[in-house]
C-alpha cells in the first residue's frame, strides 16, 4: 500500500506516515545538535575544574564546535547530492553520537576538543538537511506545517537549553551534558533508516569536489569565526584580527569567483541570483543576530547582575519558549492566508519591539521585568522563521534546495556570530565608559550615585573626602563594575533592536504575493513551489 512517501521530487501526492515520522526524527537530531550548544556554554566553568583546563584555553570547546559547524553548513548540498538525504542524515547524526560518547569519556582538553570538532561538523549538516527536507519530502500544503515543526525544534533548543544545562549540572556529573545525547541520536539514526525511503530520501548523483575551492571555503570560515571571536577581546584594530579577518575575505572572495564559474561547483551560489533567496538569506542573517543575541545577553544580564545561578536563569528565560510554542498554529494558519510579506514585516517588527523593550533594564530587573519582553519575542520568532523559508528555499528548483538550505543556514549562523562579536564589543566599550564616569562621581561625593549603586549611605558619607584605602577599593569595585553593566548591556539591546527594526526595508524589494483559493481537498491543485505563489 502506498503511504505517499515517496514523492516526486515536489510532487502533489500527501506524504504518508513514513515521510512525517522520518522527519520528525531527523528534527529529534537537529535538536539534540542545537541544543548541545547551550547546555555545555552554561557548563563550562564546571568542565574546566574537572579537567584542569587553563581560563584562557576554554572558550575552544565552544569555538572547536562552532567553527567546525559552520563549515559544515555550506557543504550540507554537496553530501547531499553524493549520498542521498535518508544516508547524510543518519551517517551525520550516528558521527554525533559516537562524538558526544567521545568528549564524555575525555580526559583531557586536546581529546575533548577533538572530539568537540567531529562533534560540529557532523552536528551542523543537521540544520539544512532537515530545512531542505521541508521542500523535497513534502507538497507544498504541508510545507507550513513541516516549516513550524522544524523550526521549533531550531529555535526551542537554545532557548530551553540554560534551564537543561544548569539541571543536569546541578543533579549529576559534566559527563551527562554529552551522554543525554546518545539515546535521542541512536533513536534517530535508526528511525531515519527505517522510516525515511523513496526515491526522494535516496536520490543522489555523481558530483566531482573542488578540492580548492572547499580549501578556500573552510580557511575563510574557519578565520572569519576566529577573528570575530578575537575582535571583542583584542580590539577590531588589533593585528591579529586584521589579519584573521583579511584572511577571510580574500578567500572568500576567491572561493566566489571560482565557484560561480565552476560547471560543477562544490557550492551552488547561483541561488543569490534569485532576489527572494538573496532578501530570505539577509532576513535569516539578522533573526540570528537577535535571537544570539538575546539567548547572549539575558544569561549574562542575569549572571552577573542579578547573580543568578545556571537553574533559575533557565527558568527564567523559559518564558520564550513556551510563548513560541503557544503561538506557533497560529503562524501556520496565518501563513497560508495572509501575503507572506506581511508576516515577515509583522513578525520583524514584533521581534524589534520585544528586543527594544529590554533596552530599558535597571539593575532591579529580574523576571517579572522580563516576562513582557520575551513574550513579544517568543510570540514573533515563528512568524521571522516560516515566511522567509519559504521565500528563500521555495521556488528554488528541487537540485539546488539543499545547496541554497545550507546557505540559507550558514547566514543565520553567520549573524549570530557576527552579532556576538558586535555585542561583546559594546558591553566592553561601554561598560569601560561608565565605570569611568560612576568612579568620578563617586571621587566628587555624589552621595545618589553611591546608594544606586548598592553603597551604604552612611558609610559613604564617613568616608567621603578621605582617601579610599585598597581594601575599600576592592570593596567598591565590584559594586561599580556591575553597575557600569546594566547601560553596557542595555546599549546591546538597543543594537540588536534598531538593525531588526531596519532589515524590515528590504520586504520593499519583495515581489507582490498573489492570493491562492484552493480547495482543502485538492492537493493535486496546489501550485508549486510554495503558498501562497510569488508572482514573477
Amino acid at each position: 500500500m502506498d503511504d505517499g512517501s515517496d514523492l516526486n521530487g515536489r510532487g502533489t501526492q500527501a506524504a504518508g506516515y513514513r515521510a512525517w515520522t522520518g522527519f520528525i526524527l531527523m528534527c529529534l537530531g537537529m535538536f539534540m545538535a542545537i541544543l548541545d550548544i547551550q547546555i555545555v556554554a552554561t557548563s563550562l566553568p564546571t568542565i574546566q575544574a574537572a579537567l584542569g583546563i587553563a581560563p584562557d584555553r576554554m572558550i575552544w570547546v565552544q569555538t572547536a564546535y562552532l567553527t567546525a559547524e559552520i563549515v559544515a553548513i555550506p557543504l550540507t548540498g554537496y553530501l547531499m547530492a553524493r549520498i542521498g538525504m535518508r544516508w547524510l542524515f543518519v551517517g551525520a547524526v550516528s558521527l554525533f553520537t559516537i562524538a558526544s560518547f567521545g568528549c564524555a569519556i575525555s580526559t583531557g582538553f586536546g581529546q575533548l576538543i577533538a572530539w568537540r570538532i567531529v562533534q560540529g561538523f557532523s552536528g551542523g549538516t543537521l540544520i539544512p538537511a532537515v530545512f531542505a527536507a521541508v521542500f523535497l519530502l513534502f507538497p507544498p500544503r504541508a510545507q507550513a506545517l513541516a516549516t513550524t515543526i522544524a523550526g521549533v525544534a531550531a529555535v526551542l533548543a537554545p532557548t530551553i537549553g540554560p534551564i537543561v544545562g544548569g539541571w543536569i549540572t546541578q543533579s549529576y556529573s559534566w559527563h551527562w551534558l554529552f551522554r543525554v545525547n546518545i539515546l535521542p541520536g541512536i533513536v534517530a539514526a535508526v528511525g531515519v533508516a527505517l522510516f525515511l525511503r523513496g526515491q526522494v530520501a535516496e536520490r543522489h548523483a555523481a558530483r566531482a569536489i573542488d578540492i580548492l575551492a572547499l580549501i578556500l571555503l573552510a580557511t575563510s570560515l574557519i578565520t572569519l569565526q576566529i577573528g570575530l571571536k578575537d575582535a571583542p577581546s583584542l580590539g577590531w584594530s588589533a593585528p591579529q584580527v586584521l589579519v584573521l579577518l583579511g584572511v577571510s575575505a580574500v578567500c572568500a572572495a576567491a572561493f566566489t569567483g571560482r565557484t560561480w564559474v565552476s560547471a560543477a561547483p562544490l557550492v551552488q551560489l547561483r541561488c543569490f541570483a534569485d532576489r527572494h533567496f538573496t532578501i530570505g538569506c539577509m532576513l535569516s542573517f539578522v533573526l540570528g543576530f537577535g535571537l544570539f543575541g538575546s539567548t547572549y545577553l539575558m544569561p549574562f544580564f542575569l549572571g552577573l547582575v542579578r547573580d543568578h545561578g545556571p537553574l533559575r536563569i533557565g527558568e527564567i528565560m523559559l518564558v520564550t519558549g513556551l510563548t513560541q510554542l503557544a503561538t506557533a498554529p497560529l503562524a501556520v494558519w496565518a501563513e497560508r492566508r495572509v501575503d507572506p510579506r506581511w508576516l515577515t514585516a509583522f513578525g520583524f517588527a514584533l521581534f524589534a519591539i520585544g528586543l527594544l523593550l529590554s533596552a530599558r533594564q535597571t539593575a532591579q530587573t529580574d523576571f517579572a521585568d522580563m516576562l513582557i519582553p520575551q513574550m513579544v519575542r517568543g510570540a514573533a520568532i515563528m512568524f521571522c522563521l516560516l515566511p522567509p523559508t519559504r521565500m528563500a528555499l521555495g521556488r528554488l528548483p528541487a537540485a539546488m534546495v539543499a545547496d541554497g538550505s545550507g546557505l540559507f543556514n550558514l547566514m543565520r549562523n553567520l549573524g549570530g556570530a557576527v552579532g556576538l562579536a558586535l555585542i561583546d564589543t559594546t558591553i566592553f566599550s561601554r561598560a569601560a565608559t561608565e565605570s569611568a564616569r560612576i568612579a568620578g562621581k563617586l571621587r566628587a561625593g555624589d552621595v545618589a550615585t553611591a546608594v544606586e549603586i548598592g553603597i551604604p549611605r552612611d558609610v559613604f558619607l564617613e568616608q567621603r573626602g578621605q582617601p579610599l584605602d585598597e581594601y575599600a577599593t576592592e570593596m567598591i569595585r565590584p559594586l561599580v563594575e556591575k553597575a557600569a553593566l546594566v547601560p553596557a548591556v542595555n546599549a546591546a539591546w538597543l543594537l540588536c533592536g534598531v538593525l531588526t527594526a531596519l532589515i524590515l526595508l528590504t520586504l520593499w524589494f519583495v515581489k507582490q504575493a498573489r492570493p491562492v483559493s484552493l480547495p482543502d481537498d485538492d492537493p493535486a491543485s496546489d501550485p508549486s513551489p510554495a503558498v501562497p505563489h510569488l508572482a514573477g
